[in-house]
């Protein structure tokens, strides 16, 4: 697979009338859309700061069409995918939540980067997507990953600041396949027993919503674009936004595989995506990545494969030059995660292979 031919128009450029988002969010009226990401972000400013009062957020990054690992800390899992969407939380605050212990920096070895590498490596992984055998859901069901993860943050008291990290920890979601219902449980973030997720309009993160996205890379690209570019923050470059808009489709969700595949293929499209010859999930598993730099910030986004079977394992974000005034230094990672479970269920917290 080639990347974009130097003839043709800039992805950022093409337009595109139908949006990500599904029919009932379209149709908001003018300005709604900016009312609920206000309502939004002022609810999860209450929980972070009735959560963890000393707490101080990483380097801005405040596109709301992005998951909380690009855009606010694991406390605010209003964000996680679903901000256009219209998610909201239920019941967040229930008492057991357990603590997080503080550790220092999560710092790593900076993988090479490879530009020329990764169409040919995204038209691998894309072919492996494809090939890929799953069950498709049904009405009822329940789209449930867990994962791990940690991130890296400036926490300050008494007027001091240090950078420190979240111990590796627990994330377990699911979602009815409309997106307007599911179930979350953090360590950390929600009690022990976990939180509802409600929503009146489903999310473009959804699997019905997923399934009807177009499979030619470009269509799809365009889709992106315009979806991204809507709730994009200035300061966030617009190939960085749909790179990572791509990979909210790809991590905490279940595409078809031909989705999949047509999400690879599409990412190959995007300026500035390079290959990284050896990345580590939360987990410590190493595998090549597909990544691209946020120049704005020093931070890249790396998508982490298996080496063999270029199997999806999870996602890092890694300070890999510095930038003035930030507290990161390179090699800092300020957000990991591995996926170690997708599965689908027949009902809201139900684990994988528990009777309904």
């Amino acid at each position: 697979m080639n990347a974009s031919p130097s003839h043709q128009p800039h992805p950022a450029e093409w337009t595109e009338t139908q949006s990500l988002l599904p029919a009932a969010e379209r149709d908001l009226p003018t300005g709604r859309h900016q009312f609920h990401k206000e309502q939004m972000m002022a609810q999860i400013q209450d929980d972070l700061r009735t959560a963890a009062a000393t707490r101080v957020a990483p380097a801005k990054r405040s596109n709301p069409f992005l998951r909380r690992t690009i855009l606010l800390p694991a406390a605010a899992f209003a964000l996680a995918g679903a901000v256009v969407g219209g998610l909201a939380l239920t019941g967040g605050k229930a008492d057991g939540k357990t603590a997080l212990a503080n550790g220092p920096a999560l710092t790593t070895r900076i993988g090479v980067a490879n530009a020329k590498g990764a169409p040919e490596l995204l038209d691998r992984i894309s072919l492996a997507a494809a090939g890929t055998s799953a069950p498709a859901p049904h009405a009822g069901q329940y789209v449930y990953i867990a994962s791990q993860v940690a991130d890296t943050y400036v926490k300050t008291v008494d007027d001091k600041s240090r950078v420190v990290s979240d111990e590796l920890h627990s994330r377990q979601v699911w979602s009815s396949l409309d997106g307007k219902d599911g179930w979350l449980i953090e360590a950390g973030q929600t009690s022990d027993k976990g939180m509802t997720l409600a929503s009146d309009v489903p999310y473009s993160g959804a699997y019905n919503a997923l399934a009807k996205l177009p499979t030619d890379p470009d269509a799809l690209l365009r889709k992106i674009y315009s979806e991204s570019e809507a709730y994009r923050d200035p300061e966030v470059p617009r190939d960085q936004a749909a790179f990572v808009a791509i990979g909210d489709l790809l991590t905490e969700s279940y595409p078809p595989a031909d989705v999949s595949a047509a999400l690879y293929k599409a990412a190959a499209r995007i300026p500035g995506v390079v290959a990284v010859d050896d990345a580590a999930d939360a987990t410590g598993r190493h595998g090549i990545a597909i990544a691209r730099e946020n120049d704005a910030d020093g931070q890249r986004t790396e998508w982490i494969f298996d080496k063999k079977t270029l199997q999806f394992l999870g996602e890092r974000v890694v300070v890999v030059k510095p930038v003035k005034d930030s507290e990161f230094t390179v090699g800092t990672v300020t957000h990991t995660s591995a996926i170690t479970q997708r599965a689908v269920v027949d009902a809201n917290k139900q684990v994988p292979g528990q009777a309904g």
